[in-house]
């Protein structure tokens, strides 16, 4: 990196004008250790996605193309998947159980997904119903276009809201230049869906002349966790930015987030991408990591299960090796703990039925963090 541009991170380090300032939130080991942990699941290569059917059972993906539910220590494979593209960033992605799994026994996932004329694949979202290990009525809901062969960049995770819409995100696909500004293209979104498939007119653009009609924010990177605050309700991501510049966003309907516009960080290279940290009718992130801590997966603890974590956020970084604890007052960063260091990659983290909280570890499977 050029004296220059090292000059030019720091300066946005510091004078970012937003209301958490990097030194003031550098990330701290913990003063006791009052957990422990257990392997649940070993040997998992990258489990991507978990959700929770029960306290003992849960569903989770292998990034590689395999679901596979955990029942009181019997691990079964889900069958009849669709053809998934896997390459690079790209495979079997997230998984959620409807909320009224126990009813309709109704699951969505994302994978990267070869249809269309194009060769490559771009993420996709599917429904199903779950019956005796076999995935029934399988239905796609909705496929980014335009696919590609870069393996960067595919998203990508799902929530509901209260009326069961379903919120789930695609990256940029390495397309920064052309995605994730234009409405009329995927990649760089968060996007809404009713439980069914369908666009709900109370989307941001559903009446605007746009072809995305389904999108609900835009502007983003590649976001790769994605969850609802137990206070307010609203929607929050995280997403990886180039080198430096990780984010947390709450997501509004119709905002731009900025990217590539805007940044807080560089090039790999350490080459500038913008000079612009903030600009008109672009949103600022709540928080940014520089250095980058290659977040994934994202959850908030809710139950007194743990001491003194009870509302604080919960993120994975890849490539630090921990789950970080956030200590927030509203929605500014006060702290940041070490959580398991030097654990694994640490590629997600759910919070169980009865307020455990789970991570999956790459290469070591998934794991749950025990109260002493």
């Amino acid at each position: 990196m050029s004296m220059k541009n090292y000059l030019f991170y720091l300066l946005i380090t510091v004078f970012s004008g937003i209301s958490c300032a990097q030194e003031d939130t550098e990330i701290k080991n913990p003063k006791n250790i009052n957990y422990s942990y257990e392997i649940v699941v070993p040997d998992v290569d990258i489990p991507w996605g978990l959700s929770f059917i029960s306290e003992n059972e849960f569903l989770y993906t292998e990034k590689s193309g395999q679901i596979f539910k955990y029942n009181k220590g019997e691990i079964s494979e889900i069958k009849g998947l669709p053809d998934i593209y896997v390459r690079g960033q790209g495979g079997l992605l997230d998984i959620a159980i409807h909320p009224n799994y126990k009813e309709n026994k109704v699951i969505f996932f994302t994978a990267s997904s070869p249809l269309g004329e194009e060769k490559g694949g771009n993420t996709a979202l599917w429904k199903a119903q779950l019956k005796n290990n076999n995935l029934e009525n399988l239905k796609l809901l909705y496929k980014g276009e335009e696919n590609s062969t870069k393996g960067q960049h595919f998203g990508s995770r799902i929530i509901f809201d209260k009326m069961n819409n379903v919120y789930f995100t695609i990256g940029d696909r390495g397309n920064r230049d052309k995605n994730p500004q234009d409405l009329n293209r995927d990649g760089g979104k968060v996007y809404r869906l009713t439980e069914n498939g369908k666009i709900p007119e109370t989307n941001p653009f559903f009446n605007k002349n746009v072809s995305k009609k389904a999108i609900y924010s835009y502007g983003h990177r590649n976001p790769q966790g994605m969850t609802r605050n137990p206070i307010t309700g609203d929607i929050w991501i995280h997403e990886h930015g180039p080198k430096g510049g990780d984010e947390i966003n709450i997501v509004k309907p119709g905002k731009n987030y900025g990217w590539p516009k805007i940044t807080y960080g560089v090039n790999y290279s350490g080459t500038i991408i913008t000079d612009q940290t903030e600009a008109p009718d672009m949103e600022q992130p709540i928080y940014y990591w520089i250095p980058s801590i290659a977040p994934s997966g994202m959850s908030f603890s809710t139950s007194d299960v743990y001491p003194n974590w009870k509302n604080n956020l919960f993120v994975g970084s890849l490539i630090f090796e921990y789950l970080e604890r956030i200590v927030l007052d509203g929605s500014k960063v006060v702290e940041r703990i070490k959580v398991l260091d030097k654990i694994g990659r640490v590629r997600n983290v759910v919070e169980s039925p009865n307020g455990f909280l789970y991570i999956g570890v790459d290469g070591k499977g998934i794991i749950k963090i025990l109260p002493n």
